[in-house]
């Protein structure tokens, strides 16, 4: 038996992979933690500065269209997609949170490059800082640890089925 996985977090293995992270300016006081915190994950675990592109999009509605250019561009290994969505009065809530999900799946399914979702759907402010907060917990350090994984796992399978 044979076992493809990705590398642990804080492996170090990570240096030459070029990732993008998406995020949206909406509800910025909750997705700047996201990406510091995804941008801090990425650098520990070898990433380079330089191979790091953060695209700055209005909301995380437009993430989907944006993460799916991105991987057009054969750039990069994977993608990291934050945003906040806080859960209000009116329908918009569930209708945007369902259009982002199968918006980042799709695109990552019709691309073929790991797309991490690091989107927040909460009840409350206090519930999206409470997930953006310093450390290993904050979401968007999550996010980068799974695409930085994803990437590891695709290169693998990339790599088999060449020798194959």
């Amino acid at each position: 038996m044979q076992t493809i996985e990705g590398s642990g977090e804080g492996s170090g293995r990570a240096a030459g992979r070029r990732i993008a992270v998406v995020v949206a300016k909406f509800n910025d006081f909750v997705t700047e933690r996201l990406k510091t915190a995804a941008v801090r994950a990425l650098e520990t675990a070898g990433v380079g500065g330089d191979d790091i592109t953060v695209v700055r999009v209005p909301g995380a509605f437009e993430i989907p269209i944006a993460a799916q250019h991105v991987a057009e561009t054969g750039r990069f290994h994977a993608i990291v997609c934050l945003g906040c969505l806080i859960r209000g009065e009116t329908a918009h809530f569930e209708y945007i949170s369902s259009s982002v999900a199968h918006g980042i799946t799709a695109a990552a399914a019709a691309t073929g490059v790991p797309m991490a979702f690091g989107v927040l759907t909460t009840n409350s402010a206090e519930e999206a800082l409470a997930r953006a907060g310093d450390g290993a917990a904050n979401k968007g350090h999550e996010a980068a640890v799974a695409a930085l994984e994803m990437a590891d796992v695709v290169a693998q399978l990339t790599a088999r089925e060449k020798r194959s």
